[in-house]
Parts: C-alpha cells; structure tokens; sequence
C-alpha cells in the first residue's frame, strides 16, 4: 500500500512541475494575429535568395548507367587462397604436387618444415603472377618416413599444410 501511495504521489508532483513550467514558457511569448500574415503570403514560381534575386535551379538529368562489371580487389581479400597438397600422404620415392591461388603478383617460397618448426628444404622460391598456380616436386628419398608441414609464404601471409609421408 505504501508503494502505490508513493508512485501516485511522485507521479502527480512530476505532472504539477510539467504543467507549471509549460505555463511559465507561454506567459513569455506574446499572441500575435496570423490571419494577416495568411493573407500576405503568396505562392510564386521563383525562389528568391536572401538579397531578393531570383533564382531557379536547372533540371535534374537522369545520369547514364553502366552495365559493366568490374573485378576489383578489396583490401581485406587474401592474397593466398585454395592452397591443396596432392597426394598426401605421399610415399618417399613419389611426386609432391601443389596446388595454390595468388591474387596479386608477388613472391612465393615454399618450404617443407619437420614438427618442431625447423626449414628442411627449401623446393621454391621466385615471383609468380596472379592466379591459379601449379607446382611439382619429386622426393627420391630426400624425407624420411614421418610427419612434415608444406610452408607456403605469399608476401606477408603464408598456409601450412601437413604431409604425411610413408
């Protein structure tokens, strides 16, 4: 009961102050008549600036629109994409195969690293163009058996792939 008792309170003394300050605000505006004011304003053709002079703005023409489609590249596209190993595993004696997308002209290495981290061997290292690139290595028993990671590095990003080898 006295929660109810207290919010109607607060609530009536919210609207007292509304309604008190709404009629502070109307004394200190004068009434003017608007109906002479009505009758004064006409509707005219021309716009006219502050200084009086007439001014019309020239029609707005359609702009043309282009139906061409351009492949432009946003900045946050990768530059290394669709990176695939083939086969894997692979056995020592057969042929690595890689496959790998590059979106800009730039230099590749690729590199075939143990678990730890350490280069191995280094199998390619050149600037290639944009697009799909393809790229052979023959192992004749230049790995052992085991577990190894493919580093590609594009620029400044790279993909590490794992290679089992048997």
């Amino acid at each position: 009961m006295k929660k109810k008792f207290t919010h109607f309170h607060l609530w009536t003394i919210v609207i007292a102050i509304a309604v008190s300050i709404n009629f502070a605000f109307a004394e200190t505006t004068s009434l003017q008549d608007t109906t002479s004011l009505l009758r004064k304003s006409k509707k005219s053709k021309n716009s006219y600036l502050k200084n009086g002079l007439p001014f019309t703005l020239p029609p707005i023409k359609p702009g043309v629109v282009s139906t061409t489609k351009f492949a432009v590249n946003k900045p946050d596209d990768k530059l290394l994409s669709n990176v695939d190993i083939y086969p894997n595993p692979v056995t020592v004696t057969d042929q690595l195969n890689l496959k790998y997308e590059v979106s800009r002209n730039t230099n590749v290495t690729i590199k075939i690293v143990d678990v730890l981290g350490n280069d191995l061997v280094t199998i390619f290292s050149q600037r290639v163009e944009s697009g799909d690139q393809k790229f052979s290595y023959l192992l004749n028993n230049k790995l052992s058996r085991g577990f190894y990671f493919v580093r590609i590095i594009a620029g400044t990003e790279s993909a590490i792939k794992r290679l089992s080898v048997l």
